[in-house]
């Protein structure tokens, strides 16, 4: 598994950690990974969740985020694709009235953001 994240990783260092094009793939242009890393620090995320990357207490509250770009749903009800993972970080309650995660606030460019750094937990 590590051999597969190195040339990620010599991309991000070679580029100053800039978006790597495969990992920005149907999301919105102008989608920031950086960004996503902070947004999920300022809306404390890491309260319910664990999320690699992000340094936070040992959550369990929600599911963990480790390698959720492989998922084949996000909340146990939509596909894992670009726009619905934008439309549930945007509304979780919206998408699914019985989740437990709240409405958290995101704004559209902050959960593009979000989803592009939440794709490179693959």
């Amino acid at each position: 598994m590590r051999a597969a994240w190195w040339p990620f990783c010599l991309l991000c260092a070679a580029t100053g950690c800039a978006d790597a094009p495969g990992v920005m793939q149907g999301l919105p242009a102008g989608a920031s990974i950086e960004r996503g890393r902070e947004a999920i620090r300022r809306h404390g995320c890491v309260a319910c969740h664990a999320i690699p990357g992000i340094a936070g207490p040992a959550s369990n509250v929600g599911p963990p985020l480790a390698q959720v770009a492989r998922r084949a749903y996000i909340g146990g009800v939509v596909p894992n694709v670009p726009a619905d993972m934008i439309r549930w970080l945007r509304d979780p309650p919206g998408v699914d009235p019985r989740t437990a995660m709240p409405d958290m606030g995101i704004s559209e460019p902050e959960a593009a953001d979000i989803a592009a750094y939440l794709y490179t937990l693959d």
